[in-house]
């Protein structure tokens, strides 16, 4: 039996949310360059079979929110109990809420897994968005992270950011510190870009691909 054909079936099925976004092929082929197999899907049984599950994300809260919304997708996301990874803007859906602009009337719902909030990124006298590779400047010992270790770079393309909080797995530094990663029990984000992230990235997918939920349990307990 092949390398690739013993991945494909340790691992389960795995899935990347429809979410109308422009990024999915890219997710999708570097979930693949891997041996992974994985499907789009916006099909409600599939996602909620799946053993991973990855959100994906690029553009604006609101508009993702409304085709999740469209898709009635919002209550099956919050009650799966696999492991999820979001990246970017998918990370950013996790949370209670976006501040789209620096008005508060701008706040869009998301999907509350996580209990922190987006907010627009305080960059000081950086440019925005913070766009390109950055180091990380904390990495706790979450599971996603092994073999990731502080000064290590990945890519980000952002405006906005989730703060630090006690959710915080890992954190960058642009203008001001925030939270490069975050996680609550089954749910895992990171901010930047995995699948754009070259061979650091690709490690981070594979953490999650290989993922069982003891070792999420663990790290919860840590918390």
């Amino acid at each position: 039996m092949s390398k690739v054909m013993t991945k494909v079936m340790s691992t389960g099925m795995n899935v990347i949310v429809d979410t109308g976004c422009a990024n999915l092929a890219s997710v999708k082929f570097a979930v693949e360059r891997l041996g992974y197999q994985v499907t789009i899907t916006d099909d409600v049984a599939l996602i909620q079979s799946a053993d991973k599950v990855i959100l994906p994300g690029v553009g604006t809260a609101k508009h993702a929110m409304a085709n999740i919304k469209a898709k009635n997708l919002v209550n099956v996301l919050q009650n799966l109990t696999q492991p999820v990874l979001g990246f970017c803007l998918g990370m950013q859906l996790m949370t209670e809420s976006s501040t789209e602009g620096n008005c508060t009337r701008n706040i869009v719902p998301c999907l509350n897994l996580i209990p922190t909030k987006i907010e627009p990124l305080k960059a000081q006298e950086n440019r925005l968005p913070h766009m390109g590779w950055n180091t990380l400047t904390q990495v706790s010992s979450h599971p996603i992270f092994n073999g990731i270790s502080v000064g290590d770079y990945f890519y980000f393309v952002h405006s906005f950011a989730a703060p630090i909080s006690d959710y915080t797995i890992a954190s960058c530094e642009y203008g001001s510190t925030f939270s490069a990663a975050i996680a609550k029990d089954n749910f895992i984000g990171c901010q930047f870009h995995p699948e754009r992230s070259s061979a650091l990235g690709s490690k981070i997918i594979q953490n999650f691909l290989e993922l069982d939920a003891t070792e999420l349990n663990q790290e919860q307990t840590k918390l």
